[in-house]
């Protein structure tokens, strides 16, 4: 578990990584060239081809993420009992590669959402073995690197994945308005990237054994952890709960006028300032702290939202989306490497847990307060377009205040 007063020499030389962070990287990297080949394109699909409301919308992405949420916790706090990571990351892999392709003969919402809902149970077993597989690999000075160099492997390839889903589209002619044909098309192209990261974490990765504290099973609980652990988990409850889908962003961008192939540029952008931030986002956290860059972190988060909620034109959209990719490089990975800074490595699974739950099962009723903010429910039409991002703007502010009061790492930086 981290000091109160952490003396810390970064290692800035990516080269000194070990093996694991570089395949857990490029396993990242290829799941994310397929998965945003089709997550950029899916709520367009949702809102374009099956004409599905805001609010249905926020139903199948809130189900989603919340089953990958509540996933997470026992997938980390197996990890831990087992002593073991990497099995239980290859399977939640496989298990996303397999259901992607039958969004090519989907024709409702259900269906689609029963996709996404497998889709998320996938990385609902992955993600915090992944995460924790990560942290023992390597030690605390270069946690933060780690972990920015892994989100900037994951963005990398969602950059791409979009880039590729452009080009795919342009062919199929569909660039002013998604057709079926065109998502389909990507949809069967995606599936080759994610078989491929598959077979990259199964045979690259090296397993990392870690014994049960004292020889004692993990307890599902958060007692016994840091308490600057468990109040990091209650303001991320109230951050995230004004933190909705990126579906909205996406949907909100096509109402300034951008068509869908300026939508599929703007998430580009969006991925290049996010890859590009990430990793120097993380050397950062490992001179000054992790908590000082979640606040510029967050406080950009609601600069950005407040713009969303103002903006009039696809420019002003883009760019928005632009500077929400510098947001989330700074406090993607450098969130995780904070979270192993304050949990023994023993519990680390089940904290990555935690934490990962506590991120998406908020996101259930973010996203339904998003769509009926946006567009009501029954009789009730709602408050508006600029509703759900003043509303997120409001609550990460709060959220920030609360991370200033959290107390956090002293750290002293050696010459």
């Amino acid at each position: 578990m981290a000091n109160e007063s952490i003396p810390r020499k970064a290692d800035t030389r990516s080269s000194r990584l070990p093996r694991n962070v570089w395949i857990v990287t490029l396993t990242s990297f290829l799941t994310d060239v397929s998965s945003e080949m089709l997550l950029s394109l899916l709520p367009l699909f949702l809102f374009n081809v099956l004409g599905i409301t805001t609010s249905l919308i926020g139903l199948i992405e809130g189900v989603a993420e919340t089953t990958a949420s509540l996933l997470k916790v026992f997938s980390g706090w197996i990890s831990d009992r087992m002593g073991r990571r990497k099995a239980l990351a290859v399977m939640g892999y496989t298990l996303s590669s397999v259901v992607k392709p039958f969004l090519y003969v989907t024709t409702t919402w259900f269906g689609v959402m029963a996709v996404r809902f497998a889709d998320r149970v996938g990385k609902g077993l992955r993600t915090a073995p992944r995460d924790a597989l990560v942290a023992d690999s390597v030690d605390e000075h270069q946690r933060g690197l780690a972990f920015g160099l892994h989100r900037a492997g994951d963005t990398a390839g969602a950059m791409i994945g979009i880039g590729l889903a452009l080009v795919l589209i342009l062919i199929a002619g569909g660039a002013e308005r998604l057709t079926r044909a065109s998502f389909q098309l990507v949809v069967l192209l995606s599936v080759i990237p994610a078989v491929a990261a598959v077979l990259v974490l199964a045979l690259g990765a090296r397993e990392t054994a870690v014994a049960p504290d004292e020889g004692r099973a993990p307890r599902l609980t958060l007692a016994g952890f840091d308490h600057r652990f468990r109040w990091f988990l209650l303001i991320l409850v109230f951050f995230t709960l004004g933190n909705s889908s990126d579906a909205f962003l996406i949907i909100r961008a096509q109402t300034t006028g951008l068509n869908v192939g300026g939508v599929l540029g703007m998430m580009i952008t969006f991925n290049l300032t996010y890859a590009l931030v990430s990793t120097p986002a993380g050397l950062l956290s490992d001179k000054v702290g992790r908590k000082r860059v979640l606040i510029g972190g967050w406080l950009l988060y609601a600069l950005v939202y407040l713009g969303f909620a103002g903006a009039g034109s696809g420019w002003q959209a883009w760019s928005l989306m632009a500077v929400y990719g510098v947001y989330y490089g700074l406090t993607e990975g450098v969130a995780k490497a904070f979270v192993a800074d304050l949990v023994p490595v023993e519990r680390r699974g089940t904290a990555f847990g935690l934490f990962n739950a506590a991120v998406g099962v908020m996101v259930f009723p973010a996203s339904l307060i998003a769509g009926v903010l946006w567009q009501g429910v029954g009789d009730w039409t709602g408050f508006g377009q600029s509703a759900p991002f003043l509303f997120g703007a409001a609550l990460s502010l709060l959220a920030t205040l609360m991370l200033i009061m959290l107390p956090g790492e002293r750290v002293r930086i050696e010459a």
